[in-house]
């Protein structure tokens, strides 16, 4: 799916300015990170939107716009379940 924004002049150069980049690129970036620090979106979907082939390319990303990994207690619990079971 496309989707195309009307952005005036003056804004669309405003964050031009700021943020240095393609303004498309910008506003699906930051869609992205929203999505994902609202769990509307997992990882795997977030890669497909942004076009990354691997998780390094992920793991990169969020390093590099200080993205906080969706990962709670529970997670932390069932990853410790699961290396006892393993015998980790």
């Amino acid at each position: 799916m496309e989707v195309a924004l009307h952005i005036p002049d003056d804004v669309a150069e405003q964050m031009h300015q700021e943020h240095g980049q393609d303004i498309a690129r910008h506003i699906l970036e930051e869609y992205a990170i929203r999505a994902y620090q609202e769990r509307t979106l997992g990882e795997s979907h977030l890669r497909r939107l942004l076009g990354f082939e691997t998780r390094d390319e992920l793991e990169a990303f969020f390093a590099a716009h200080h993205v906080y990994r969706n990962y709670t207690l529970e997670d932390l619990e069932r990853d410790r379940r699961t290396a006892q079971h393993l015998g980790l």
